[in-house]
């Protein structure tokens, strides 16, 4: 099987020679346990867990884990011990400190999951102290061959992305790339790696349905302890088709048929498997105007239309392009802040209407971004950009316009335009 180029493989592979234990989270599908497979040696101990037989045993004997890895050589450097799902057995977080407490250099623990909640239901031990947490995203741009179809100059070329981090890059080579993709295509269906690699829309849309009927509901369902399933069923359709705007807890709570704090609930199980993130809005206004509540994202454009009984076909984007096409930026700012550390990713709206689609706020600055689905981006389409800087003088210094140009503009005013596949 060929192996695929990550944006993060460089920095878990430098992170895991550490002697910590690494916990690697994520949504299914988002290619975790292939992405640890192609990093570790090749005689790492393997324990699949999303295996029932593997479950059951483990389960059954908590000792057992201790007894594989006492068993392992370790005459030359550490043994290393790759756990896949987990979660599904919280003892093996004990075990694992138990083992690590005698001889932090004896073994490399790598231990994967696509969710938190189970741990944090049953109290399990994560390790503090003693752990580094990952977490793993759909795919960015970066990871797709791209420069030779956009006819886009070198990265080296490109400015500077705080969001990018300093001399962070997933690109080993061309070759071992994810397939090119229209930005179209990845606003439907989204940039899940299995996705990414099917030639046929059609088995795409499949895929997607199949994940939300089998993920997103049965899974959550096995999750998390929930007493009204219909109501969160019902939920779940409300808050994709909500997804990327201000949340607005009590009509929700009235449309689910369920209380505030059951809704507020609800969106903490989605955050807890990796399903949605949370926008919060920036602070730091001079206005007091300024709305706080925050948005929140589903994790995947893809996923998110699916949810929605959205039809999956590229044609859907011509109801409400700049919709689609902002939920799809904050993903990628999202997941690209999350992989370097650089900064949060917040918003700004006022209630006289004044909004700048997403902030990246760092130690030193802020950063505005506003998203607009245009081939020439106008004065107009940046007026809230230069009113927050001008309103941040000491903290903002430049602004970015991400839109589908084919090229960097400069429209002055220290903001910049630039073309979707920059991100």
């Amino acid at each position: 099987m060929e192996i695929r180029d990550r944006f993060y493989c460089p920095i878990l592979k430098a992170k895991i020679e550490k002697p910590f234990v690494h916990l690697i989270f994520g949504a299914r599908q988002t290619g975790k346990s292939t992405l640890v497979n192609s990093i570790l040696p090749s005689e790492t101990q393997i324990i699949d867990l999303s295996n029932p037989r593997e479950r059951m045993r483990f389960a059954a004997d908590p000792g057992l884990f201790i007894d594989i890895c006492r068993s392992l050589r370790s005459e030359v450097g550490p043994s290393w011990v790759f756990v896949d799902e987990a979660q599904t057995v919280p003892s093996i977080f004990d075990a694992v400190q138990s083992l690590y407490d005698k001889d932090k250099e004896r073994f490399r623990f790598i231990l994967c999951g696509s969710s938190a909640r189970r741990l944090r239901a049953q109290s399990a031990n994560l390790l503090p102290g003693r752990s580094v947490h990952h977490l793993l995203h759909p795919l960015l741009t970066s990871e797709y061959a791209m420069e030779t179809v956009v006819n886009a100059p070198p990265r080296s070329s490109w400015p500077s992305f705080p969001w990018l981090g300093q001399g962070v890059s997933g690109a080993v080579s061309h070759t071992s790339k994810f397939p090119f993709r229209t930005l179209e295509n990845r606003l439907i269906f989204g940039d899940l790696p299995g996705i990414a690699l099917q030639e046929d829309d059609t088995d795409k849309a499949d895929l997607l349905s199949t994940y939300v009927a089998s993920y997103l509901e049965e899974e959550i369902l096995r999750e998390a302890i929930i007493r009204q399933w219909d109501a969160f069923v019902r939920f779940l359709k409300l808050a994709a088709v909500d997804s990327g705007n201000i949340v607005n807890f009590s009509s929700l709570s009235r449309e689910a048929g369920v209380s505030l704090p059951t809704i507020k609930s609800y969106y903490q199980i989605l955050e807890d498997m990796f399903v949605g993130f949370t926008v919060y809005a920036f602070s730091g206004s001079p206005h007091k105007s300024a709305l706080t509540t925050p948005r929140f994202f589903f994790f995947d454009n893809g996923v998110r239309n699916a949810a929605v009984d959205i039809p999956l076909v590229e044609s859907s984007i011509n109801v409400d392009p700049g919709r689609f096409f902002e939920h799809w930026v904050a993903g990628q700012l999202w997941s690209a802040l999350s992989y370097t550390k650089v900064g949060r990713l917040l918003y700004y709206r006022t209630s006289d209407g004044a909004e700048v689609d997403f902030i990246v706020q760092t130690n030193h600055e802020l950063i505005p971004i506003e998203v607009k689905w245009t081939d020439h981006p106008r004065q107009s389409d940046i007026r809230h950009l230069k009113t927050f800087i001008a309103d941040q003088p000491s903290r903002c210094a430049r602004g970015y316009l991400v839109s589908h140009c084919p090229y960097v503009l400069d429209l002055g005013n220290h903001i910049t335009a630039i073309p979707w596949w920059m991100l």
